[in-house]
């Protein structure tokens, strides 16, 4: 530490940490609040979309006349209406009053069949990737850009962190007490500074778990890091468990439609003698849904189809995927395709910890949890909104009239927190790689170019 600074007061050492940690909330929210601003909006037409239809397509309800048609029969009419079709999924009508889904493959794109259970009616048909769910979805993941578009959220997620800290320091070490009460008094900036700091304290551990668990299935530090720790764990060597496909693969594109914890798990494969009595010959889709009904399946759930000699019948209800409200009645169930016998069936309860608090975080993350759940995330999403547009204008209010430049607050003049910086920047590289390589280049942007070059310090200045 150089003489200057080790003779710097108490009072101007906290003053230059207030504007070192000023300018890292400032460059963190810049690149945060776009991002954050597209996952409310998305998450907020998803959560209200699912609590009125499911994830396969708007569709209204059925007129409930007498007893369903069997499966089989749905699923004929659902072919007919897609040319060259092939089964892949029912999805059981989730009330007495809604439709039934049927999932074809029609080449490489999937269709979303919606048929009436009564009279075999088809109600609506869709490209399963077009759905309105789907969409916002796919945008709220990947931009709808795929891979690059997945780490530039992560990345952003992951930036979130550093705003909250950030954030919570310059509000809590300025206001103490009051920083949970709006100055309600103040006019103009103040006003706006009120609420943006009140907001944000509130929400800040919120915010923070909507983030850990929205990254918990992110393609780097989810799929990367945390996922493989925490999967349902099986013998790959027993003859049961195949080599070569894992659950993942009964998701269909950018829907995640098998629990979190099983992904990475592998499919058990038909034709063996493994596994417990259960499907009595002969084993097809009616007899697969009449035993999975009286066998504690009920409301919605999803019977996936055989995909090749070695597949199985998979039945699930999964609370990820909106089919119940409680991830405790999480089940995974597979049925030999030749035998019927029952090969697996994977409740919550043998979940690892780390998947059944995920199954949890996600479910929260949603909305799904019931009714409070819904109305908190709706009052959540709407203080995250505020206060990111708050963010905008106080900013805007802060910059000097006709000012043609960023107006970024001022870097503390021999301040040693270089050494801090990069401490901060390798923890979070480490916890989040992309947040941290972020961070890491907009630290040597801001250290080795912006503050060398004149034009650049003025425009940021």
């Amino acid at each position: 530490m150089s003489e200057q600074n080790s003779s710097l007061s108490t009072t101007e050492r906290t003053q230059r940490y207030y504007f070192a940690a000023w300018r890292w909330h400032f460059y963190a929210g810049l690149f945060v609040i776009p991002f954050l601003i597209m996952l409310t909006v998305t998450g907020l037409i998803m959560m209200v979309s699912a609590q009125q239809f499911n994830q396969m397509g708007l569709v209204g309800d059925v007129v409930i006349t007498g007893e369903p048609l069997p499966i089989s029969h749905q699923a004929k009419q659902a072919l007919a209406a897609v040319p060259n079709g092939k089964l892949d999924r029912y999805v059981a009508p989730e009330a007495a009053n809604r439709p039934a889904f049927f999932a074809i493959k029609q080449g490489k794109a999937v269709m979303n069949v919606a048929v009436d259970p009564y009279n075999g009616d088809v109600l609506n048909v869709i490209d399963k990737t077009q759905t309105l769910y789907a969409i916002t979805n796919d945008i709220h993941g990947e931009l709808l850009i795929g891979d690059f578009g997945d780490w530039m959220v992560e990345a952003a997620s992951s930036m979130t962190i550093l705003l909250i800290v950030t954030g919570l320091y310059l509000w809590l070490s300025k206001m103490g007490w009051r920083s949970f009460v709006p100055e309600l008094a103040a006019k103009g900036r103040a006003a706006w500074k009120s609420w943006h700091g009140v907001l944000g304290t509130w929400i800040s551990l919120f915010l923070l778990l909507f983030v850990l668990s929205g990254l918990a299935w992110a393609g780097v530090w989810g799929g990367k890091f945390v996922q493989p720790w925490s999967s349902f764990p099986v013998e790959r060597k027993a003859k049961l468990w195949s080599s070569d496909m894992t659950h993942a693969s009964l998701n269909h594109g950018p829907l995640d439609e098998v629990p979190w914890g099983l992904e990475l798990t592998p499919m058990p494969i038909s034709g063996t003698t493994e596994g417990a009595p259960g499907v009595p010959k002969p084993v097809a889709l009616d007899s697969v849904v009449q035993w999975a009904a009286a066998n504690g399946f009920v409301g919605q759930y999803k019977v996936t189809l055989p995909r090749g000699k070695k597949g199985v019948y998979t039945v699930s209800v999964d609370g990820r995927n909106e089919d119940s409200v409680s991830p405790e009645k999480d089940r995974t169930l597979h049925l030999d395709q030749y035998s019927g016998n029952v090969l697996a069936d994977i409740r919550y309860g043998d979940y690892p910890l780390l998947a059944k608090t995920m199954a949890w975080g996600i479910g929260l993350h949603k909305g799904m949890a019931g009714t409070w759940n819904f109305i908190l995330n709706l009052v959540l999403l709407s203080m995250i909104l505020f206060t990111c547009i708050s963010g905008i204008v106080m900013w805007w209010k802060r910059r000097p009239t006709g000012a043609g430049r960023l107006v970024a607050p001022p870097l503390p003049q021999d301040m040693p927190l270089w050494k801090g910086a990069f401490l901060v920047a390798l923890f979070i590289s480490m916890a989040f790689p992309l947040g941290g390589l972020t961070l890491l280049a907009v630290i040597a942007v801001d250290l080795l170019i912006v503050t060398r070059i004149p034009a650049l310090k003025k425009a940021f200045s």
